[in-house]
């Protein structure tokens, strides 16, 4: 018994009786403990994200979870649809948009939480045929655009609110092309819905980030829109205001480090520093 190894060791320091040495056994434990080290208590960090973030932030978030102990929870699709979610009182702990705008927005009603707001990716805008080796055309104001799609649809994200389709509308804007084509647009939720209709045949041509395009099944990127034909497409990233993780901070962190910058490059993100 542990009462009577003590008592063999310090014979006059200790009691004898069981109901004397439970309460000096119990204080023994209780110190025990208090000289142990601490055990860090994992975390689960809950991030917003545009839905185009989907497959590489996911990979990105793996790695941080198995460095980390933590672990993350994603709530995938638009940047608009998320952000009023967050504005409505949402749990969310970090907030990864594909639009400057939107994060604006949250910053202006205080759902961000000031000084951790930084601007993470940039992507660029592509036109997709359905199939693979399409010919490959040239996006500017001599395109035929209407005579492309042959009586077919156009898939965007939501051109009002979406940021893809809004950065997909201001490109066809820009081009002289839009008004030629705006009947023929089939909008979708998100750009994934997007890339999703032209991949399963729905939609002869689509608008969607070169992200979403690069390694799709059944889809081929035909033209590549300038860079001076919409707003620079930008991915900024923050910690909500409501948050109360201590790891959400070191999540954001750890999306522009240079593990994540190899995953996001591989993906076809460019990595802004």
């Amino acid at each position: 018994m542990l009462s009577d190894m003590f008592q063999e060791i310090y014979p006059y320091a200790l009691p004898r009786t069981k109901a004397q040495f439970m309460p000096l056994a119990r204080w023994i434990f209780a110190a025990a403990l208090s000289l142990a080290p601490m055990q860090a208590i994992a975390e689960t960090v809950t991030v917003f994200a545009a839905a185009s973030l989907k497959s590489a932030l996911t990979a990105v978030g793996d790695v941080w979870a198995a460095q980390t102990g933590n672990s993350v929870t994603y709530s995938f699709a638009g940047t608009s649809a998320l952000a009023n979610q967050i504005a409505q009182g949402a749990p969310a702990d970090v907030f990864v948009a594909a639009s400057v705008d939107w994060m604006d927005s949250l910053a202006e009603s205080g759902d961000i939480r000031a000084g951790t707001r930084r601007d993470v990716l940039g992507n660029s805008l592509v036109l997709i045929a359905d199939g693979a080796g399409a010919a490959p055309v040239t996006l500017d104001e001599n395109l035929d655009l209407a005579a492309l799609l042959g009586g077919g649809k156009l898939a965007m994200a939501l051109v009002d609110s979406v940021p893809a389709g809004q950065y997909g509308k201001d490109a066809l804007t820009s081009l002289g092309l839009w008004d030629d084509i705006s009947a023929q647009v089939a909008q979708a939720e998100n750009v994934a819905g997007a890339l999703n209709f032209v991949s399963m045949g729905e939609a002869p041509l689509g608008i969607v980030y070169a992200t979403d395009a690069k390694g799709a099944a059944d889809v081929s990127v035909i033209g590549i829109f300038p860079a001076s034909s919409h707003r620079p497409i930008t991915y900024p990233a923050a910690v909500t205001s409501a948050s109360i993780s201590a790891a959400a901070a070191d999540f954001l962190a750890f999306l522009s480090s240079d593990q994540a910058g190899e995953i996001w490059q591989d993906a076809g993100f460019v990595v802004l520093k």
